[in-house]
């Protein structure tokens, strides 16, 4: 006995049913990276419950320094984002680190930040933060001709509704500045 299915011809998936099952396809899948959790930076080490909603907010937030994608900034951070060590000059708010961000892109366009560490507890994580780059563009009076960019950032975070609402942080500068060739050595 022949199989009827087997033996008839296939016909090409007209173009309407194709772009049907791509939409259908598409709409099953996460939408935008801050809905990919693997996106997100991982840590190197990690004290405290990896699913809690603090070290999610705190690796969205990672994210955000590690890709320049505001969304990350935008997922991670409460409406009232207060940044308690708001350095001169930036304003207040989300739209602060969201500044900072694209002003040290532009001198570092292929800046990363890895978390080498993360302690979480109750409503408090502490991060540790490890920025990479090259410094290829403008920083002030400064132009970059590809110096090596390594430097540490420390954060303390308090997270509300799985959102960071206060941050207190402390950058290497001092190290960044000399990198950058802004401070002699």
């Amino acid at each position: 006995m022949t199989n009827p299915i087997a033996t008839r011809p296939r016909r090409p998936i007209a173009g309407g049913a194709l772009s049907l099952f791509v939409a259908l396809a598409a709409a099953s899948l996460p939408m935008g990276p801050v809905m990919a959790e693997e996106a997100l930076p991982q840590p190197a080490h990690l004290a405290g419950d990896a699913a809690s909603p603090t070290v999610l907010a705190a690796r969205r937030y990672a994210a955000f320094w590690n890709s320049g994608d505001d969304a990350f900034a935008r997922a991670a951070l409460a409406p009232g984002f207060t940044d308690r060590t708001l350095p001169p000059g930036r304003p207040q708010g989300i739209d602060g680190p969201l500044q900072a961000s694209r002003a040290f892109r532009a001198a570092v366009p292929d800046l990363t930040a890895a978390i080498e560490d993360m302690v979480a507890d109750g409503d408090r994580v502490a991060v540790h933060l490890r920025f990479r780059g090259h410094f290829t563009g403008r920083f002030g009076e400064a132009q970059g001709s590809g110096q090596t960019v390594d430097f540490q950032a420390f954060d303390l975070y308090r997270v509300a509704d799985g959102r960071i609402a206060e941050n207190w942080h402390l950058e290497d500068n001092l190290t960044l500045l000399r990198q950058l060739g802004v401070v002699k050595q």
